[in-house]
């Protein structure tokens, strides 16, 4: 059973090994999970899967398996042995309960005829009386009517059942699905390029053992400063319209980025970058800070992220006056030309799901001009994206 578990696990994208089946196998035969199926899971995905990332493949992959396995007995007789089953039906009952299945001969009949009826039924049940299946009056299945029964799968009916398999609720961590503040935190880690800078604030341990080994022994303690965060950050917000509806990731992004970068400058813009940006929405209409300035203000080693689903018509990128809100002499193109010849590192950040980018002309436009360094809003694409802007 677990080989094929393990199998189902490796094909649904989690990439492991046999050795971590081997660490699994010695785990259980250690019984570091035992009598309990949500200790298995646990275990499992600890072993199984080395990156968080990987989660929610895990969980589909743990999930079909438990579900789609066509002979079900064999969870019975190759991981769970009798006593492991006895003890977890045994947790889930208080004494009242413990009376109330006395109307089948006790738990151990209880057992007995489950396992007993599934090694009879040859095919899938629902509806009656005897058969493990669904919508009956049968004490194995779910959906059904009788009291005293286990549910097998589903999501119950009457609430009734004496042992429930599936109450496990799985997170999505997928690398291709949005996700929230922390896990956009660890992707922008990547950007990261620490310094030691200030006033000496941390203890230089190799460079206090050769001091003091090179003081004949007496202490000699060496300090060193703090190595902080050295990256310097500019982003770009699209905002209004079609981005209405990722002002939440959007938000999330802000959020995570603020506090991963000592040296951040933020602005909005809408649609495609002009002549000029600004800082607070409320006021863009009498305070914007002119691009040209941002270019003579900030240095070249400032990375510059651009966060945009780029749909637009393509005249407002390549047109002179293509805004919709004002004039513009010079297009967006030749803007975003101009900061790409002055910043040494520019991406952009599309929370559109990448498959639909094709569909759409302006994006083709926008991810020529940057060359080709258009990324994904999701765990995935912040990795590649924040790994591209460290080179």
């Amino acid at each position: 059973m677990l080989i094929n578990l393990f199998l189902t696990v490796k094909s649904s994208g989690v990439p492991c090994s046999l050795r971590e089946l081997l660490d699994l196998l010695g785990a259980l035969e250690k019984r570091v999970a035992y009598a309990n199926l949500d200790d298995f899971y646990y275990l499992s995905r600890a072993i199984l899967v080395k990156d968080e990332k990987h989660y929610d493949k895990f969980d589909k992959a743990f999930d079909i398996y438990f579900k789609g396995i066509e002979k079900l007995e064999d969870i019975f007789q190759a991981l769970i042995p009798d006593d492991w089953l006895r003890k977890a039906f045994e947790k889930e009952l208080d004494p009242e309960e413990l009376k109330k299945i006395e109307s089948l001969g006790g738990l151990e009949k209880l057992l007995e005829e489950f396992k007993k009826r599934l090694e009879e039924q040859k095919e899938r049940h629902e509806g009656g009386s005897k058969w493990v299946g669904t919508n009956g009056t049968s004490p194995f299945g779910h959906g059904g009517q009788n009291p005293e029964g286990i549910r097998v799968g589903g999501t119950g009916g009457q609430k009734k059942a004496v042992k429930v398999w599936e109450e496990r609720q799985y997170s999505n961590l997928d690398d291709s699905i949005t996700i929230g503040t922390r896990n956009i935190k660890m992707a922008l880690r990547r950007l990261r390029k620490f310094a030691r800078q200030g006033n000496e604030l941390e203890l230089d341990m190799d460079g206090t053992i050769k001091a003091t080994a090179k003081n004949a022994g007496f202490l000699d303690i060496n300090m060193i400063p703090e190595r902080a965060n050295n990256v310097k950050v500019i982003i770009l917000f699209d905002v209004g319209g079609s981005m209405d509806p990722y002002v939440k990731l959007c938000e999330e992004l802000f959020s995570a980025i603020k506090t991963e970068f000592k040296h951040l400058e933020y602005y909005y813009f809408h649609n495609c970058i002009y002549e000029s940006v600004w800082k607070d929405n409320r006021r863009r209409s009498q305070e914007r800070m002119l691009v040209q300035d941002i270019i003579n203000k900030y240095t070249s080693d400032y990375k510059v992220i651009v966060v945009g689903d780029a749909t637009m018509a393509p005249y407002e990128i390549t047109n002179p006056g293509g805004s919709i809100e004002h004039w513009n002499e010079d297009p967006g193109a030749l803007w975003i030309k101009k900061l790409s010849k002055h910043f040494e590192n520019m991406a952009w950040l599309n929370p559109v799901p990448e498959d639909h980018w094709d569909y759409t002309s302006s994006v083709t436009i926008l991810k020529d001009l940057f060359d080709d360094r258009m990324y994904s809003l999701t765990l995935k694409g912040l990795e590649e994206g924040m790994s591209s802007l460290s080179k």
